[in-house]
């Protein structure tokens, strides 16, 4: 796996690349050798919260996880069993869906017994309520106001400049975001 680490607001000692690179080695086992381009680590300070942010482009895939704690080398641990986590569902799902279709590539390596572990591991997605409701043509800061007013953390609307369904959304940074269809 070939790596590209960098830092904002903090400057990324030997000893922190070092570590990035062995935890993040670990994930290599997942993949066959050719499969993973560069993996993007984001190693970041903020008010007293270190910031790892890690992005593995696949094809048609990609793998992103992101954690923030008081500690940056806890971070680093914690970010890695999510993607390993993320991996693992993927994988299972991926594997699934090709044996279904007679297909004998599968996007990520097997290994010995990974059929016997990701079983255990794979998810139940249950839908436990349906909502319904009639999209209103509002431009996207009356759908942020509406947002906000409901408390909701997104809000799916019928833009009334495009003529399309877009979703706006809080984000992490304190901002907003939209989803538009292509």
């Amino acid at each position: 796996m070939k790596f590209n680490i960098r830092g904002q607001r903090l400057q990324v000692t030997e000893a922190l690349r070092d570590y990035v690179e062995r935890k993040l080695s670990r994930l290599a086992k997942y993949f066959d050798e050719s499969e993973p381009s560069e993996t993007i680590v984001t190693l970041s300070v903020t008010k007293g919260k270190h910031t790892v942010e890690v992005t593995i482009p696949l094809p048609g895939l990609m793998l992103r996880a992101e954690e923030k704690s008081e500690d940056m080398y806890a971070s680093i641990d914690t970010v890695v069993d999510k993607l390993e986590r993320q991996i693992r569902k993927h994988k299972t799902k991926m594997n699934r869906k090709l044996r279904f279709q007679g297909s004998v590539k599968t996007m990520f390596k097997e290994g010995e017994g990974s059929a016997v572990r990701l079983a255990d591991e794979e998810e139940e997605f249950e839908v436990v309520r349906t909502k319904r409701h009639t999209l209103k043509p509002m431009d996207v800061d009356e759908a942020i106001l509406q947002m906000n007013l409901i408390g909701h953390s997104f809000f799916v609307f019928n833009n009334i400049d495009t003529k399309q369904v877009n979703v706006v959304y809080h984000r992490n940074d304190g901002k907003y975001g939209l989803i538009e269809q292509r």
